[in-house]
């Protein structure tokens, strides 16, 4: 298989090249070849460049606050070269609030100040080789520690007016588990079955409250392979059997900001 060949460009009049270079050293130690095009490219330019050397992907960094305005005209110029199957994305120092509009414009991927290189590079090798993973699907269920289900669920049942819909024990867990619907997802009120369980654990250090957000996924397996890959730090390396019999498997809560979420995957049963 022939190497990715990506090039990197600042658009605009960026003077400030150290972001690009190391984004480029850190593809080319993951076997891509690069093409740095230097500072100060027009969007002509770097469209031709890219046609030019034949390239997979353009990679444009900003730092000069210009993003909304030259990033869409990178897209539009590949367009009028008859290159707009080559997929462009950025990085830079750009707002969370300019995200939304850049991927409108055509951008397919936004990378702000911060982000580790190696995601970048893989969802450069997913991208290409069409192997991204897919966004969760919905939040399975919220996660709610309690100390005894049986006196949590009056409050849920008679004063929320939710309803019951089955309690399980989760061995591999060690906590009991209630679940009540609301809406497309579900309220899951956890109690421990015994010391070993990270519940009990949670409420003798924050009492009771949220625990956790789960979320439904169709790609457990291949999701845990590429955190594997970036380096995402993991409770979980390989799934597990939860409730339901979904497969499961836990964030580290500081590889996100704090929370902890779990991914899980839709068992036999429901």
């Amino acid at each position: 298989m022939k190497p990715i060949r990506v090039l990197i460009a600042k658009p605009g009049l960026d003077g400030h090249d150290r972001g690009a270079l190391i984004i480029a050293q850190a593809l080319r130690d993951h076997g891509m070849e690069v093409i740095y095009t230097g500072l100060r490219q027009s969007a002509v330019q770097i469209a031709r460049a890219a046609v030019q050397e034949d390239v997979d992907v353009v990679g444009l960094s900003s730092l000069s606050g210009a993003h909304k305005s030259l990033f869409p005209k990178v897209v539009e110029a590949l367009k009028k070269e008859g290159a707009d199957d080559i997929p462009v994305i950025g990085g830079g120092v750009i707002p969370a609030e300019d995200i939304p509009y850049l991927e409108g414009k055509g951008v397919h991927k936004i990378f702000t100040s911060g982000s580790p290189t190696d995601a970048i590079a893989v969802y450069i090798k997913q991208l290409i080789h069409q192997e991204t993973i897919s966004t969760p699907k919905k939040i399975a269920h919220i996660g709610i520690a309690v100390e005894s289900i049986d006196a949590a669920l009056p409050f849920y049942q008679h004063t929320l007016g939710m309803e019951l819909e089955a309690v399980e024990d989760v061995e591999s867990e060690h906590v009991r588990a209630a679940f009540l619907r609301i809406g497309e997802t579900k309220l899951e009120l956890l109690e421990p079955l015994n010391e070993t369980s990270a519940i009990a654990s949670f409420l003798e250090k924050r009492g009771s409250g949220i625990h956790h957000i789960a979320l439904e996924v169709d790609d457990l397996h291949k999701r845990l392979q590429q955190y594997k890959e970036q380096g995402i730090r993991m409770i979980h390396d390989e799934p597990k059997t939860g409730a339901h019999q979904a497969d499961i498997a836990f964030m580290h809560p500081k590889a996100s900001g704090g929370v902890l979420y779990e991914l899980w995957q839709s068992g036999k049963e429901e």
